[in-house]
């Protein structure tokens, strides 16, 4: 067994205790859990402005937080977890965007197709790229908000598709762990990403076009 899967287990096995309601196995699984955090939180803000006022660190400790406060969730795994922490920072970020939208409201803002910040990968996370120069500090912000619309509209349509999407896109996990966390198959994951990947795409751009 390699060190990868021995600390997938010691995460695993805090995630049970803390489910459990052991709090002596939070303050056990946060330095096993923590630059992870801070990679998921550095993939949602590759896709940010660069002046964001809200800085990698200071992501992950609000989305800690709000993990703690997840005492309905009964812990499958640490991709599970990772699934779950990636959501809330998405939250939190669309939240700030929404604020800061409010405030430029009636300004023109160039916006990124699906496929401009996303790369698709077929085996590892997809792989975000920076914006171009000429849209790198509104319209990142403008797609998240867009992205996160369409995403609810898709989760009315079809929960599981949506659940993908928030594991694959802003959860950056594999289509191994995404299989694992939503308890299908590697090739249905394959299969419903991309079909929910074009769905998206179709969304966003009929958005521009109103």
């Amino acid at each position: 067994m390699g060190t990868d899967d021995i600390q997938s287990e010691g995460v695993t096995r805090l995630l049970l205790k803390w489910s459990d309601g052991d709090p002596a196995a939070l303050r056990s699984l946060l330095p096993l859990v923590y630059e992870e955090l801070r990679t998921i939180a550095t993939r949602h803000l590759r896709r940010e402005r660069g002046d964001h006022t809200l800085q990698r660190t200071a992501l992950v400790h609000e989305a800690f937080l709000r993990l703690v406060d997840q005492r309905q969730v009964t812990w499958k795994s640490r991709a599970h977890f990772y699934g779950i922490a990636s959501q809330m920072m998405r939250r939190i970020l669309v939240d700030h965007a929404r604020r800061r939208l409010a405030l430029k409201r009636g300004e023109q803002r160039e916006r990124l197709s699906l496929d401009e910040v996303l790369k698709d990968s077929e085996e590892g996370p997809p792989h975000l790229e920076h914006p171009s120069a000429s849209a790198s500090t509104e319209a990142a912000s403008v797609d998240l908000c867009a992205i996160d619309a369409a995403l609810r509209r898709l989760g009315a349509l079809d929960p599981q598709q949506a659940r993908l999407v928030e594991l694959r896109f802003f959860g950056g996990l594999s289509i191994k762990d995404t299989a694992e966390v939503i308890g299908i198959s590697a090739a249905t994951v394959k299969r419903e990403w991309a079909i929910a990947r074009a769905w998206l795409q179709r969304e966003l751009d009929a958005g521009e076009a109103l």
